[in-house]
């Protein structure tokens, strides 16, 4: 019987073995043309369109994701990054050009964009197929070779990316590896160019000190809490549309989900009257049970339930007033949308990420308590902000912090294929998306070429004279 060392040992041996050679398929890659990555890149639409069915299959079989859901967020969202790609690689790829000045009067200057090299993509569980996904779109336009680590959370979704991935790529170029966080752990030990994550910031923080042993870039694509405010400008109609439709879309569990509303006091109870209108009609028939609609997605397992239970019953404890929902089943790991009213801010609901159905509300008397109390929090991944009032719109975009923002709306931010996306500080480290990810995954190297026996720079050789330093003077100056 072979034991766990020796397990280990032959996991380390075939992951060394598999690095060394992607890493000489890399320097390969990285002479190729622009071309290459472009039928790479098509093979790979093509058998996402061709799929859609097993994808939509899998992601319900592993947290019942509704089959519009799984269209619109996981295989739409990879579509659209493949498709900018292709219609914009050959502009990303081409080295831009930059002034030299008279400093450098006579050479050429260049920023040429080489790929990382062996990059590591180690994706979550509530976007299970379009967090993985994505980011090798971009590790591939980029020039990359790629190894993939799948959530094992959602195993029905990591198998099909694993079948998706042998039939598309040799195993030189790009791998998934399936497991728990042992093979995480084993992974992260290698030197690799590049580390894609995305997850919480408690593994994020781990993903980043094995990273710091190499040296390895990373892009940290993590969470937080996203707050929503309402002022009295705003549509309220409009904003309790878009809020219910933004916190129950994957049954809440959404990195860029609203995570908390701050609403003007004035408008509290008009807005709450829409809002309780939306919960009944948007993502079920009224008078229909959440439990039988077909729209509505589950939380992905009973760890996760227990916690969010957990969290909603302490803050109702705590003094917060239940106003709507609050319905459980642990059999299904079913959690309704809940709506709680002034809810204590030391409460859990207040102080983590919830990542679920469960949306906490309190209201406010001016915008200074609002970013105040914002930028006494760590920095959110996204801020919405419903309001008409430009110069409160403003007033947030300068006097707060946050990896993205959204005025009137939610969530959409991520779907635009040509805004950066991701956190800052504790919400994230790097940008993600179109050309913002190509740029993610590859080296911007400075090309400087001179002409032979000439360059500016002889004007300032040794020896240092006076004139020479007059020259230095002017310069110091002046360029």
């Amino acid at each position: 019987m072979i034991d766990e060392k020796q397990q280990t040992k032959a996991l380390d041996a075939d992951l060394s073995e598999l690095f060394l050679r992607q890493s000489q398929k890399a320097l390969l890659l990285r002479q190729e043309s622009y071309g290459l990555r472009i039928e790479r890149l098509k093979k790979l639409k093509a058998w996402v369109l061709a799929n859609t069915t097993k994808i939509r299959d899998a992601v319900y079989s592993d947290f019942k994701k509704p089959e519009f859901e799984a269209d619109l967020s996981e295989t739409f969202v990879v579509l659209a990054d493949i498709n900018l790609a292709l219609k914009s690689l050959k502009k990303w790829t081409k080295p831009k050009s930059v002034p030299a000045g008279l400093t450098y009067f006579g050479s050429s200057a260049f920023v040429h964009y080489e790929p990382k090299g062996v990059c590591l993509i180690i994706s979550p569980w509530n976007y299970p197929f379009n967090l993985c996904i994505g980011p090798l779109v971009s590790a591939i336009a980029a020039g990359n070779t790629a190894i993939i680590k799948p959530s094992e959370l959602t195993p029905n979704t990591s198998q099909v990316i694993a079948q998706m991935v042998g039939e598309l790529f040799p195993q030189e170029e790009v791998a998934v590896y399936q497991g728990g966080p042992e093979i995480t752990q084993r992974l992260l030990q290698l030197p690799f160019n590049h580390i894609f994550f995305t997850g919480s910031s408690a593994v994020g923080k781990i993903v980043m000190e094995a990273a710091a042993k190499n040296l390895s870039s990373v892009t940290l694509e993590l969470g937080g809490k996203s707050p929503v405010i309402i002022d009295k400008t705003a549509n309220l109609k409009d904003a309790a549309e878009k809020i219910v439709w933004g916190k129950l879309l994957n049954c809440g569990q959404t990195c860029v989900s609203p995570d908390y509303l701050f609403i003007h006091e004035s408008v509290r109870e008009s807005f709450m009257e829409h809002l309780k209108y939306f919960l009944e009609t948007l993502f079920k028939q009224p008078g229909e049970n959440f439990k039988e609609t077909p729209n509505y997605a589950r939380i992905i397992n009973k760890k996760h339930y227990q916690r969010l239970c957990q969290a909603l019953s302490t803050a109702i404890e705590d003094g917060a007033s239940l106003v709507y929902g609050g319905d459980v089943d642990e059999t299904e790991n079913f959690i309704s949308p809940t709506v709680l009213d002034n809810v204590p801010l030391h409460t859990t609901l207040m102080k983590e990420e919830i990542f679920g159905p469960i949306l906490p509300v309190n209201t406010f008397k001016n915008h200074d308590e609002v970013i105040q109390y914002i930028n006494g929090q760590p920095k959110a991944l996204s801020l919405y902000l419903f309001s008409n009032d430009k110069r409160i719109q403003k007033r947030y975009r300068l006097e707060t912090s946050s990896g993205t923002a959204c005025v009137n709306d939610v969530v959409v931010q991520f779907q635009q294929p040509h805004l950066p996306f991701g956190g800052v500080n504790e919400s994230g480290i790097g940008k993600s998306h179109g050309h913002f990810g190509f740029l993610a995954f590859s080296n911007e190297k400075a090309w400087l070429k001179q002409r032979v026996g000439f360059t500016s720079a002889k004007l300032l050789y040794p020896p240092y004279s006076a004139a020479k330093k007059r020259i230095l003077n002017i310069l110091m100056k002046y360029f």
